[in-house]
């Protein structure tokens, strides 16, 4: 029996060990942070849909006309629509017998400098944070 054997780390290999976990992590949250805001960017795209849906849906059982439909309660004001903590708000704007403009705008846990999304009675998709008409692609960072 050898008492002088010690099966222990050293002070050296823990802080090795520190270290490589640091950079994986360094590494991994903004990843993970990002991600997070595509998947929520795309919930948005996803409602704003949903809504212009309800607007046409609205327009086809009122005399073919948009009016009114921003009292009528069709759509859905946040997102998520369950009642949870609201990442983005969904307003309706523009209204007239012809028109309306939908728009999505970052709240709570989403920045603000996501920049807002928009559709409007004609389809025209905009995205406040690209100059471009258009949205992104499953909710990634371009168009």
């Amino acid at each position: 029996m050898n008492l002088n054997k010690k099966d222990a780390f050293t002070l050296l290999e823990v802080m090795i060990v520190v270290v490589i976990i640091a950079i994986i992590a360094a590494i991994a949250l903004p990843s993970y942070s990002n991600y997070v805001i595509r998947s929520k960017r795309a919930d948005a795209m996803g409602a704003l849909l949903s809504a212009s849906q309800a607007v046409e849906r609205f327009k086809a059982n009122n005399n073919f006309s948009y009016a009114g439909v921003d009292t009528a309660g069709v759509i859905s004001t946040q997102v998520p629509a369950d009642g949870g903590t609201a990442y983005y708000s969904i307003g309706l704007s523009n209204v007239s017998a012809s028109t309306y403009t939908l728009t999505a705008t970052p709240t709570g846990s989403q920045p603000t400098s996501d920049g807002n999304l928009t559709i409007n009675e004609q389809g025209a998709k905009t995205w406040s944070k690209n100059s471009s008409n258009c949205w992104p692609e499953s909710g990634g960072d371009s168009c």
